[in-house]
């Protein structure tokens, strides 16, 4: 715990000595003003802290002390509070900073409190439904059981929650979900001797993990008591009229032929719409904006779940449950349950919008995200924490779909910026007249359209923070020499201004392209080289790690039956034995690539991807090696990709004599990227 004394007890004094006596890291000690009757006086005498005079006594008598905080605004009391402590290893903060200080404290709570209304809000809702909902995490143990799922199962939240879901409802299936990662809809549970539901489950994930399983279900006790008591059809419908009715959730209810039959009170609430506007009329009549789902239901025979549609005369947002009315198998109309869904969407809108600025303010990923236990990888992760803990720039060295942003994420999630903001820039997506202004940000009247007031660069928003350069080897000279400067002198220049801003930035640079022969080409400074180049990191291929292709297998076909809604578990041996065959000149991103072509020519009752479903992994596969007729002029066993690689060979060969080795000048003779160049001079060996 730090040790402070505030000097200054005015009202802004005043008002930080309450914020930091309300702190844990922080303890003060005293408070100076030579005023006695200050407006700090009685806050002082309320927290039990002494008010000195002076400052010289103050420091004197509470001696040791970590923080002084100047909030006088005296610039001489600052002066000489420095003079006087030069040789202390005591941080003096001047009025100025401590404003700012009070300001983000004062805006973490109320940052603070917004979370908790929207919790809040979120946990009213919750609370509020007619469903039962209960959640467990990826261990089995309860994480969620709201008051209506409290009142059917008869459990105590303070009791259950964090308790093994096994240990306190043996009947529930969601440690099932959590195995099949299956959703169950409409299933019959009973919780007790007396006590029935109907119930979903649905698996939860969180970035394609697991995390773990949540069960919504409703009471239907008494309609299966009615259902096993009751014959007469007349008196069946004069119960469920009497259930709906009841319900705070609206209803309608139509025939075989889709005329309405019955709607209750919460029909009428939510929709706008009397029963003489429904009852007797279409089932599309209620309908403002989409497809009637009980005309859907009528005609399939199967229930639909979570239709969205706009209602009545207001244009009322609902989420829609529809089911059909059979009896002794023959249709008899069906019944829809409408949610008026407008203030949901509307926090939802708000958690997500939320959501997006997070993700702008920090990295996403850690180095436990980083798939892989071979030994190539783990001395690479080693490298990289221990790089984490440094202040030193960054390079990240390897071959295109290696995962080096990955690295980058890992390692500023793994330094002390990691509460600070995390940039990502792509060298070589913004061309390079953007480059400069997009880098070091420009003043008002830099350029033709620029941003009244100017406009920070990604330097200046990383400050405190790191900033990821990917693809460094394609900036032009003139981005090299300002980028040294930046790395030499600690401060930007912003473009049309002369006044140098001061930056404490940790840069990560990436590059899959051979730096050395670049340097000795003289397309990049050595010196720039040299400076990116403190803590190089090499990122191993994936044929360089290819007993990590079972694992990395199975984490992207998890991630990948999100996106395809499929259930794929995994990989047959064959397959994967394939796999280990083929080199990977794609890497991770290639991998992903094959496995998502696999599972898209998989039939839907499929569980694990085998050799059948591979597409093919190499020219070799895919050239016709039959033997090519042999004439008087020619005479070959070559396949036609062989002799297209010949031919390719022989062209490369000739654009580099004829622009004297110069790659970049090749490249642009030929029309291809530097980066596409490289990698077929490396392929042929030039």
């Amino acid at each position: 715990m730090k040790r402070v004394i505030i000097i200054g007890a005015g009202e802004g004094g005043s008002a930080l000595l309450e914020v930091l006596s309300e702190t844990d890291q922080l303890e003060v000690l005293g408070v100076v003003d030579k005023d006695p009757n200050s407006v700090g006086k009685l806050k002082c005498i309320e927290l039990n802290i002494p008010l000195y005079k002076d400052w010289h006594t103050a420091v004197n008598k509470l001696a040791p002390i970590d923080v002084i905080i100047e909030v006088t605004g005296d610039q001489q009391v600052y002066d000489d509070l420095r003079h006087y402590l030069k040789n202390d290893p005591i941080t003096v903060i001047p009025s100025s900073i401590a404003s700012i200080m009070f300001y983000l404290m004062e805006e973490k709570e109320i940052l603070i409190e917004e979370v908790k209304n929207h919790n809040d809000k979120m946990n009213n809702i919750l609370n509020s439904t007619h469903d039962g909902m209960i959640a467990i995490d990826g261990d089995e143990k309860i994480t969620l059981i709201n008051k209506r799922a409290e009142e059917m199962t008869s459990l105590s939240a303070k009791d259950v929650i964090g308790q093994k879901i096994r240990d306190v409802m043996a009947t529930s299936k969601l440690p099932r979900v959590l195995r099949t990662k299956t959703i169950e809809r409409n299933r019959k549970q009973t919780l007790s001797s007396n006590r029935a539901i109907i119930t979903t489950r649905v698996p939860m994930f969180s970035n394609g993990q697991l995390i773990g399983a949540l069960g919504v279900f409703r009471d239907i006790t008494e309609i299966v008591k009615m259902a096993e008591e009751v014959t007469n059809l007349k008196s069946i419908q004069t119960m469920l009229e009497a259930i709906i009715y009841s319900s705070d959730d609206a209803i309608s209810v139509v025939d075989e032929k889709g005329i309405g039959l019955l709607i209750n009170p919460a029909y009428t609430r939510i929709t706008g719409l009397t029963e003489d506007q429904v009852i007797g009329k279409p089932a599309t009549t209620d309908i403002s904006e989409g497809e009637s789902m009980h005309m859907q239901v009528l005609q399939t025979k199967r229930a639909v779940r979570g239709a969205k549609m706009k209602v009545g005369p207001y244009r009322k947002d609902v989420i829609v449950n529809v089911a059909p009315v059979i009896v002794d198998d023959t249709l008899k109309g069906s019944v829809g349950v409408i949610h008026d869904m407008s203030e949901m969407e509307e926090l939802t809108h708000e958690l997500e919008r939320a959501k997006q600025i997070i993700r702008t303010l920090e990295a996403k990923y850690h180095f436990e995200d980083i798939i892989g236990g071979s030994t190539e990888l783990t001395f690479a992760i080693q490298q990289a924490k221990v790089a984490a803990g440094t202040p030193a720039s960054i390079f990240l060295r390897g071959e295109s779909g290696t995962g080096k942003e990955l690295f980058a994420h890992a390692i500023h999630n793994e330094s002390n910026r990691k509460y600070n903001k995390f940039i990502r820039v792509n060298c070589a997506a913004i061309s390079e007249t953007l480059l400069e202004s997009e880098l070091f940000g420009y003043e008002e009247g830099a350029f033709s359209g620029a941003k009244r007031g100017g406009k920070k660069g990604f330097f200046e928003e990383a400050n405190n923070g790191s900033i990821f350069l990917d693809e460094i080897g394609e900036l032009s000279p003139n981005m090299q020499a300002k980028l040294l400067r930046v790395l030499q002198e600690h401060e930007i220049v912003r473009v049309g201004g002369a006044k140098p801003v001061e930056i404490d930035v940790r840069v990560i640079a990436a590059t899959n392209v051979d730096m050395e022969n670049r340097i000795a080409e003289k397309e990049f400074r050595s010196d720039l080289y040299y400076r990116l180049n403190r803590m190089p990191i090499y990122i191993p291929s994936l044929r360089e790690r290819k007993e990590d292709l079972l694992d990395l297998s199975l984490h992207l076909i998890s991630k990948l039956n999100q996106d395809y809604g499929r259930n794929v578990e995994g990989v047959a041996n064959d397959a994967l034995s394939k796999l280990v065959k083929y080199d990977w000149p794609g890497n991770v991103r290639e991998l992903e690539n094959i496995l998502g072509r696999a599972m898209i020519h998989m039939n839907y009752t499929d569980k694990v991807i085998k050799t059948t479903h591979l597409p093919l992994l190499s020219d070799k596969e895919v050239a016709n090696k039959t033997v090519l007729p042999q004439t008087e002029h020619q005479l070959t066993e070559k396949t036609l990709q062989e002799m297209m690689e010949d031919q390719e060979k022989k062209i490369l060969t000739q654009a580099l004599e004829q622009n004297k080795g110069n790659k970049t000048k090749t490249a642009q003779m030929l029309s291809v990227s530097v980066r596409n160049l490289y990698y077929k001079l490396d392929k042929y060996g030039l």
